[in-house]
């Protein structure tokens, strides 16, 4: 088995989607290539190094509120202890309602424009990305609308792991302290996740047959990883990604994902063909779902956060 295989989604083969399904099974990650958007990838990266360079004053004027979880933080929670990261997240800036939320920084020309385009074009590369999906479970054409994202509700994120606390000293006093991992191990709540990391390294993601592997940078790829509600819809066939990301010691290190989410009125439960011994989930509202797991992160709130494992029906 190949621990993180490569797909070619300009010309998908039969052995690479077999490839596929064992990885989803296993740990949820593969790698996609002959996308054709590296013009894309480069001028977002050329952003986003921008962005994080920037004086402070910049990002921190456009800091994540409780009300708006939109535009920059720096101390994000994942099970209960601090990241050692830096963020940017925004949302569909092609429909105003939604861009009005959207904090854009100021002093960065071109800053914004090369996020709307890497938002459309990778709106447009998962909805392919999860036609490959379709495929490799062999869905009927009725059952394949079941599975499916919609941009309006997904949402991208530009990570900066520094080496060291990215908050700086005289503002720690009162806050969560540091966690072991850079990233603590966790799943991405949506559909599916696209991802750009850069040469630094340091993603890993739990395999059920060989423990902690890496997810290695190979250049001219794109990272895939199953989130939690591909696993209710799959009823366990698909897993979704255990992943975390060791400290940075050396080099600091950027990603920019692409959460592909559900519409915001969807109702996550599995598909009936994918269910021979019956289904393994209850129904779920993903508004709430994701507003539980959006809550978690921003603070303690003393318990551990919302899983999918939450909705699993006992056998």
């Amino acid at each position: 088995m190949i621990p993180v295989p490569t797909i070619d989604i300009s010309n998908p083969s039969t052995a690479s989607l077999a490839a596929l399904d064992d990885a989803c099974r296993d740990h949820g990650f593969f790698l996609l290539a002959g996308h054709g958007l590296d013009a894309v990838i480069d001028r977002t990266w050329a952003e986003t190094r921008a962005f994080f360079d920037a004086d402070r004053s910049v990002r921190v004027s456009i800091m994540r509120t409780q009300e708006n979880p939109l535009g920059y933080f720096d101390r994000e929670l994942t099970k209960r202890k601090r990241d050692t990261k830096e963020v940017f997240d925004y949302l569909d800036p092609s429909i105003e309602q939604l861009d009005e939320r959207n904090r854009w920084p100021e002093g960065l020309p071109g800053f914004r424009d090369s996020m709307v385009e890497f938002f459309e074009e990778f709106s447009s590369l998962a909805d392919r990305t999860l036609g490959l999906l379709h495929d490799a479970l062999e869905l009927s054409e009725g059952a394949r609308p079941q599975i499916a994202s919609d941009r309006h509700s997904s949402t991208v994120r530009l990570n900066h792991y520094p080496v060291g606390d990215p908050v700086p000293e005289g503002e720690r006093s009162g806050i969560v302290g540091l966690g072991d991992v850079a990233l603590g191990q966790h799943t991405d709540p949506g559909v599916l996740t696209l991802l750009l990391q850069d040469q630094t390294g340091g993603l890993q993601t739990e395999s059920t047959a060989l423990g902690w592997i890496d997810v290695p940078p190979v250049p001219g790829t794109i990272v895939v990883n199953l989130g939690d509600c591909m696993q209710a819809w799959t009823n366990d066939r698909y897993r979704a990604a255990v992943h975390r990301v060791v400290p940075m010691t050396e080099m600091r290190r950027f990603s920019i994902p692409y959460f592909s989410n559900p519409n915001r009125a969807s109702v996550i439960e599995p598909v009936e063909e994918l269910c021979p011994d019956g289904p393994r989930y209850r129904a779920f509202e993903w508004r709430e779902f994701t507003a539980a797991r959006a809550y978690d992160n921003f603070v303690d709130a003393g318990t551990p956060d919302t899983q999918v494992t939450d909705y699993r029906l006992e056998r």
